[in-house]
């Protein structure tokens, strides 16, 4: 009996590859097929993502969680030249991606904002959560980066729930600038928290957003300048994780 989630991942590293192999194309050729209809979350690899879409036309599908996921994903499938790209754009409502890119220095993070995440956040039409988890493979992913951006760069109408590394908590501005206008959850780890913030933010108040989970593990000294700000903002907030290291201080806020 097959259930509206069909999780295909595989683990070649604990089981008989050729077994493994056997067992999926049975799945993609004789099963697939006869229940695509019915289908409503998928659970993928990235590299098998093709060959399991085109086993039907998956007329159900909103829920998507992609292992392995990385930039080139986004630069095959996620445009309007895809093949699959009205099961993107028109239905997805849910998207997890298990992001194996690794963060490094050679990355320029504006750049892989513009190519990665921005796409996603303007190609799904339809998506009501998106997260960015890190893969067990790495340490960390190149977190979005928005303030060098214009504001154009991306825009959500219908985003109620973001999870996501950022670079720094001046992005954690930028995401609250209006362009998310609903969104209700939103979840950053920040890789630095610093008063180097020039530009003035906005400072209206969130009625929308209800949870709000923020950790850095870097050390700051601008917690009462930068991060009791946007707090403040946050007038109808039902829930509040924060975790960070403050400079001169014995305990963590958490």
């Amino acid at each position: 009996m097959f259930t509206n989630t069909q999780n295909l991942l595989t683990n070649s590293a604990n089981d008989n590859s050729a077994s493994v192999d056997r067992i999926f194309d049975r799945f993609c050729i004789d099963i697939l097929p006869r229940i695509h209809y019915s289908v409503k979350h998928l659970i993928l690899e990235s590299m098998s993502m093709g060959r399991i879409l085109l086993t039907g036309t998956f007329p159900n599908l909103t829920h998507l969680n992609v292992s392995n996921f990385g930039q080139h994903i986004t630069l095959n499938y996620f445009t309007d030249q895809s093949i699959f790209r009205h099961i993107f754009k028109h239905q997805i409502t849910e998207l997890i991606l298990e992001n194996c890119d690794q963060d490094s220095e050679t990355i320029l993070l504006g750049e892989y904002t513009e190519n990665v995440y921005a796409p996603i956040l303007t190609f799904f039409e339809n998506l009501t959560h998106l997260s960015i988890v890190e893969s067990s493979s790495i340490t960390e992913y190149p977190p979005l980066s928005i303030c060098d951006l214009p504001s154009t760069t991306f825009f959500s109408s219908t985003l109620k729930k973001l999870c996501i590394n950022v670079e720094s908590i001046n992005d954690c501005f930028h995401l609250l600038d209006g362009r998310l206008q609903q969104l209700a959850t939103l979840i950053v780890q920040i890789g630095f928290i610093d008063n180097d913030s020039p530009i003035v933010h906005n400072t209206n108040d969130l009625p929308n957003l209800k949870c709000f989970s923020l950790i850095c593990y870097e050390q700051t000294d601008a917690y009462d300048s930068q991060v009791i700000p946007i707090l403040r903002r946050m007038t109808y907030l039902e829930k509040l994780t924060l975790y960070i290291r403050i400079h001169n201080r014995s305990n963590y806020i958490c």
